[in-house]
């Protein structure tokens, strides 16, 4: 069935369903597992900076407006570093990039495990917190090369629980933080719990993933995504939906700490909920977006976002910290099932383009897999800026109102707008431009984005 030569299998044919039904869904379903692990450790270790500010009392020296400003820059980096992660796949191979990139997670957890104590200069908590963001990094690789493993008619299903289960990654350190914060541990011991941790995510892709011979470094395939206009919208709404969530996952405990004066154990109770719910639906999103269209579910997932945001902003106004808390969560529920639905529209938007294109059968899928996987690291990269924007936000929000409604009507706008995007791109009319002049009226409906 498939050619292999070490860790390389050389023919891969996901859409042919006697190849995809004699072994190469076991072989997709064996990378994919080992591939969330990877992405989950991560996830906690870019994280896990939203964590360590809520151990960082008075003694610290850090004001409320200090902590959103080194969330913020966590954040950043791991937007940034999403791009050079995408192509790494293609260059190193998915299964060798995995070991690489989970092992450098040893960096930033060991560098924090050596400066986490009062007296330690914000600059160099700054400098420790840039190291973090590589953990960014992890997702973008991961989704680029599951992506390939898997047929168009399950990568709904398939890239929501990858990124599902690296997403999970927010609210289990979180958890661990939790537990450590009401037996007294200090954050040395949440660091010197992920370190093993990082080493066995290493050791086990090493000895369980594969690397796919067709996909190769293709810097054409990268200029070909950058000059798509598609890739530029969907990284627009991506920062809607993921970039909301990473945003609020840094965010969420220190604006009950800053807003409503939660202890560091009172913050740590709940803000583990929002994420971790978050994270667990996103599958459904992807599921969703495979039976009704991802068009379809991203515009009305934005709706109800704004819903919730507009019950945010009353609850600030009122200071109701129950309300607050329910309107947070359900909110975060919301941008897991817009982040499913999202990535699944990226593949189905280059499928139908290469449709068409005129293109049919493997070469067809070869084409929406090459750009669609190009496109993945950008559109990734720009919606974690998301993430930035939202703690910036706050942090002006809280030096110029000394709370957080004043962010809250940004994010609310901006909601309006991603999604009158999806509606008139995606839903208002069948084809933004039909790429092939000759193409024949009954290929028409091939253009369509409302089902992708």
């Amino acid at each position: 069935m498939t050619a292999r030569s070490g860790r390389w299998i050389q023919e891969w044919d996901p859409e042919d369903e006697t190849f995809w039904n004699r072994g190469g869904e076991k072989i997709a379903r064996r990378n994919l597992l080992f591939s969330v692990l990877s992405e989950h450790i991560g996830f906690s270790v870019w994280t896990m900076w939203s964590v360590l500010v809520l151990f960082m009392g008075p003694e610290y020296g850090l004001t409320p407006a200090d902590k959103f400003l080194l969330t913020s820059v966590v954040t950043l980096v791991g937007a940034v570093v999403r791009v050079p992660y995408t192509f790494a796949v293609a260059v190193f191979g998915g299964r060798n990039w995995t070991v690489i990139s989970a092992g450098l997670l040893l960096v930033p957890t060991v560098a924090a495990f050596a400066v986490m104590e009062p007296g330690t200069s914000f600059s160099t908590f700054l400098l420790v917190g840039l190291l973090a963001g590589i953990g960014g990094g992890n997702f973008a690789s991961s989704m680029t090369n599951i992506n390939a493993f898997f047929p168009l008619r399950k990568k709904g299903w398939a890239l929501g629980l990858n990124a599902g289960g690296g997403n999970i990654g927010v609210p289990v350190i979180q958890l661990a933080a939790l537990a450590i914060i009401g037996a007294s541990g200090g954050p040395r011991v949440l660091l010197g719990i992920y370190i093993p941790l990082i080493v066995v995510a290493a050791v086990l892709a090493a000895r369980y993933m594969d690397n796919l011979a067709s996909v190769r470094n293709d810097t054409g395939a990268a200029k070909d995504a950058a000059r798509e206009a598609h890739t530029w919208i969907m990284s627009f709404l991506y920062i809607g939906t993921f970039g909301s969530f990473i945003g609020y996952s840094f965010a969420f405990g220190q604006v009950l700490q800053s807003q409503f004066d939660r202890t560091p154990l009172e913050a740590a109770y709940v803000t583990f909920i929002g994420p971790l719910l978050g994270s667990l639906i996103r599958p459904v999103g992807g599921s969703l977006a495979d039976r009704y269209g991802g068009a379809r579910i991203t515009l009305w997932n934005f709706v109800a976002m704004g819903a919730a945001t507009m019950v945010l902003i009353v609850a600030s106004v009122r200071e109701s910290l129950a309300l607050f808390t329910v309107a947070f969560v359900v909110l975060f529920v919301l941008t897991g099932l817009g982040n499913g639905s999202t990535y699944k529209m990226i593949p189905g938007i280059f499928q139908a383009k290469a449709l068409a294109r005129g293109l049919v059968g493997e070469e067809a899928a070869a084409y929406g897999r090459r750009l669609s996987g190009a496109s993945m690291g950008l559109i990734g990269a720009v919606g974690a800026l998301g993430g930035v924007g939202i703690n910036l936000a706050f942090r002006q929000s809280f030096l110029s109102y000394g709370s957080g409604t004043g962010a809250f009507v940004v994010f609310l706008a901006c909601y309006a707008v991603c999604f009158a995007v999806t509606w008139a791109v995606y839903l208002r009319r069948p084809a933004a431009r039909p790429t092939d002049t000759d193409a024949a009226p009954q290929e028409k409906p091939q253009l369509s984005y409302a089902d992708v």
